[in-house]
């Protein structure tokens, strides 16, 4: 299964370790541990953020 996001930004999202008293910034984090494969694709007012992920029995 694919899934997006979208957004207004242009500005590529960076996955980075968030500090533990963060209340945000772990969202790249977990599509990189969740997902088999996520990337970036540009749009003319932003941008789409997506990620696949296989279930059980997928190939």
């Amino acid at each position: 299964m694919r899934i997006g996001v979208v957004d207004f930004s242009k500005a590529r999202p960076v996955r980075r370790k968030p500090n533990p008293e963060d209340e945000g910034g772990r969202g790249l984090a977990l599509v990189g541990e969740l997902a088999e494969d996520w990337g970036t694709a540009p749009l003319p007012w932003g941008k789409q953020v997506w990620a696949e992920l296989h279930g059980k029995g997928d190939q």
